[in-house]
């Protein structure tokens, strides 16, 4: 980085680590003349030329001794001007170079807001720190350098700021993988395409699909703007088929064709729009009465809104910060009858200190949400089933903020709110060894199960105490383990069922397990191999004690 020796202005100086010679190098004087040794015979030339080559060979050396001497002092006399106080100094030109797909404009709307404010050369080195940050964000490009350099000597007190960029190479890119849901028992093929930049605007056009062996598949296609004229904030539209299949679950299977807006997005803030077509259906025919009250055709229109700000010093094993998620969501604009209208809230708080010793922390959190329906006759309306709350899974409470759903030790929509499944009766002249087989001892049909259908108020919270292991391989390696505990309770709402609702019973009903593991944290996700102890569980919940595995993704 070029910095002018003389801070308030003045010619301009050679950068750092650059010699005034014409070719970079230490030029060797002249040592054939002055050393007494005209009229020497021819023999002896050979001498002379070695002779001469060694004093080069002293003069580079001495050069390259000289030159870092030089540097130190020019760069500790910067260090202690920076350290006394603010050198002024200001923006005359940003110069762009690199780029011969994207558009200045782009460049210059990314960058020039930092820039503009600044007024020192310490505000300057943030601005550009701030502005590369904000250039390789765009996904676009394979290398950003932001060079400081002195300003016309006309204009004392005066920086250009040189932005080189490397455009990438291959603008089409792609992954494709294997994922495991251990908490499900399934796996599922994933895969995208991005083309980047293909306008030049830093336009990201993708394409994702995924099919799951067990429960969910989808094909979405997308295009994202990081600004359009005007709008600052980036804008994206995502069109979608989702298919998600909650037989084993709650008897009922659920496709989408949706088509989503990104209206607002910065670092604390999202603005969405979803329009969704949803259909459930019931191919088992043996689905309780909660269920097939919702069955059939739908439409979903709703905004909704998200707030996240994130202090913690590590996504994957925090040790100190705080996170705070709210997440707002109105559903039901539009006149059609079948929309579905609710209003649905949910927040969730995170908390992580250091204890002093071992690299130990507790990390704690506590999630509620609530959802309701609103508009004529909302008193005896339900609220849609795929908007509910589910409990349950493996997944990290540490790492994600999800809402209320984690519940360490149960199975995936293992416990809350249930109905009993329709029971067929069996068909007269039915094969009599299939009847039998479907009676109990006491020769009454058998239950068929119970449909897991969610609930509209739900509340965990869980406290995690993480410190390293005693291997230094392990240490190094970030592998450490971890004791928790956590509790949840989720109840309905709707149907009347708020007359019963008390606090009191609320947490009387309240879930718990606990637990420690061993965790083994990658760049990607963090695996967890837990040994849960259930504490609590009531009937018909699934909560099982014993070693789980537990994948997560900050």
């Amino acid at each position: 980085m070029a910095i002018p020796s003389d801070s308030e202005g003045g010619p301009n100086p050679k950068p750092f680590g650059v010699n005034d010679k014409d070719d970079g190098k230490a030029v060797p004087e002249d040592t054939t003349n002055g050393l007494g040794r005209e009229g020497e015979e021819d023999e002896d030339e050979d001498e002379d030329e070695i002779e001469e080559d060694e004093e080069e060979d002293d003069d580079e050396e001495a050069e390259e001794n000289v030159t870092p001497s030089s540097e130190r002092k020019n760069l500790d006399r910067l260090l202690r001007r920076l350290s006394g106080g603010p050198v002024r100094l200001r923006v005359h030109d940003v110069i762009i170079r690199g780029n011969t797909k994207t558009k200045d404009a782009l460049i210059e709307s990314e960058v020039l807001d930092a820039f503009r404010t600044a007024s020192s050369m310490q505000e300057l080195l943030r601005a550009a720190g701030l502005a590369n940050t904000r250039l390789r964000q765009l996904d676009i490009f394979d290398s950003v350098n932001i060079t400081l350099d002195s300003g016309p000597s006309e204009l004392p007190g005066t920086a250009n700021v040189v932005i080189d960029i490397v455009e990438a190479k291959n603008p089409l890119t792609g992954d494709f993988g294997v994922y495991s849901k251990p908490e499900a028992r399934s796996w599922s093929l994933e895969g995208s395409l991005k083309l980047k930049n293909l306008f030049g605007y830093g336009d990201i056009l993708d394409a994702s699909g995924a099919y799951g062996f067990d429960q969910t598949s989808e094909i979405s296609a997308g295009v994202s703007l990081p600004r359009f004229k005007a709008i600052s904030t980036p804008l994206m539209a995502r069109v979608s088929l989702l298919s998600h299949d909650w037989l084993k679950f709650s008897s009922y299977k659920e496709r989408l064709l949706g088509l989503s807006f990104g209206l607002i997005s910065t670092r604390n803030h999202d603005l969405t729009y979803n329009l969704t077509w949803r259909n459930l259906s019931d191919p088992s025919r043996v689905s309780s009465k909660s269920i097939r009250r919702q069955l059939g055709h739908s439409l979903l229109s709703s905004v909704k809104y998200t707030f996240r700000v994130d202090h913690r010093d590590s996504h994957l094993r925090p040790t100190r910060g705080f996170a705070f998620l709210s997440t707002s969501q109105v559903g039901g604009l539009g006149p059609d009858s079948r929309i579905l209208r609710f209003i649905r809230q949910e927040f969730d708080l995170r908390g992580a200190f250091p204890l002093g010793f071992y690299h130990a922390a507790v990390n704690f959190g506590v999630a509620a949400g609530a959802i309701l329906p609103w508009g004529s006759g909302f008193m005896n309306s339900t609220t849609p089933l795929s908007e509910r709350f589910y409990m349950g899974g493996q997944s990290s409470p540490v790492c994600n903020l999800g809402g209320p759903t984690s519940l360490l030790g149960f199975k995936l929509r293992g416990l809350g709110p249930s109905d009993l499944r329709r029971v067929i009766p069996p068909k007269r002249g039915e094969d009599e060894a299939t009847t039998s087989a479907e009676r109990d001892a006491s020769g009454s049909i058998t239950s068929p199960g119970r449909d897991v259908t969610g609930g509209d108020f739900a509340v965990t919270a869980f406290a995690d105490l993480s410190f390293d292991l005693p291997l230094k391989v392990l240490r190094e390696s970030g592998v450490h383990g971890h004791v928790f505990i956590n509790a949840g309770n989720l109840v309905k709402l709707t149907d009347d069922e708020f007359k019963n609702f008390s606090v009191k019973r609320f947490l009387e009903m309240f879930r718990s397990s606990a637990g420690f593991g061993i965790i083994f944290p990658t760049r990607f996700f963090r695996m967890e191999i837990n040994y849960c102890y259930i504490l609590k569980q009531f009937q018909h919940d699934h909560g099982k004690t014993g070693i789980q595995f537990s994948f997560s993704t900050p």
